[in-house]
């Protein structure tokens, strides 16, 4: 793997797109979901690649009360919810707090995804292979959020695709083994931040989700 930086996103997404695509190949069932906001740019030019379908897909950490930095679970796009049982063991908080903090976060959700797709609806992703971006791993701890909720909506296939990584998230997420396969095209070491291995890590807007998202299914029709 190499450790070069990558010029900027688009750079990024050309690359995996072109790797993803040697092993992909085009197909009709494929379906592109980039988490927002800097998974966006490179999973358009991976869409693009594959000639395929593009949405974004959005996880909002549910934070203990109290906490909030731990992580009792996350809800995601499609109103799924996945709670974290290792955490709730040992912080006990009631069903009816999940239920407000997932209610306030479900909000904020709502309010991204009307911001980012405006009037059109989520991409079906049932018994589809679904491949999803970001712009880097660093944790891995929201990706395997967007995973765990994927996997409720029965997918065929999951494929994490990233331009760069911890090597060792990428190991971690390979023997979890809860996407069915991962590419990271690089995993420097020591690896620190994503941004590190970016010369323009400029933080993608919402503006430029939205318009992203524009072209992405303005081709779709075409």
């Amino acid at each position: 793997m190499g450790s070069q930086r990558f010029r900027n996103r688009e750079e990024a997404a050309e690359l995996l797109g072109h790797e993803l695509a040697k092993r992909a190949g085009q197909s009709d069932d494929v379906v592109v979901l980039a988490l927002p906001r800097g998974g966006v740019p490179v999973g358009f030019g991976v869409a693009r690649a594959l000639d395929a379908p593009l949405d974004v897909f959005i996880v909002r950490k549910l934070g203990v009360p109290g906490h909030e930095e731990l992580a009792m679970g996350a809800i995601a796009s499609g109103g799924v919810r996945v709670l974290n049982r290792e955490v709730l063991d040992y912080m006990p908080v009631s069903q009816t707090m999940i239920d407000v903090v997932a209610e306030r976060e479900g909000r904020e959700l709502a309010r991204r995804e009307r911001e980012y797709r405006g009037s059109r609806p989520p991409l079906d992703v049932r018994g589809k292979t679904v491949i999803v971006v970001d712009d880097g791993l660093a944790t891995g701890s929201t990706m395997r959020a967007a995973v765990k909720a994927l996997r409720k909506m029965e997918p065929r296939r999951i494929i994490v695709a990233v331009p760069v990584a911890a090597a060792s998230t990428c190991d971690e997420f390979r023997a979890e083994r809860e996407a069915d396969e991962i590419v990271c095209l690089r995993t420097p070491e020591p690896f620190q931040a994503v941004g590190m291995w970016y010369d323009d890590f400029t933080q993608t807007t919402d503006d430029e989700v939205h318009a992203l998202l524009d072209r992405a299914a303005t081709a779709a029709k075409s």
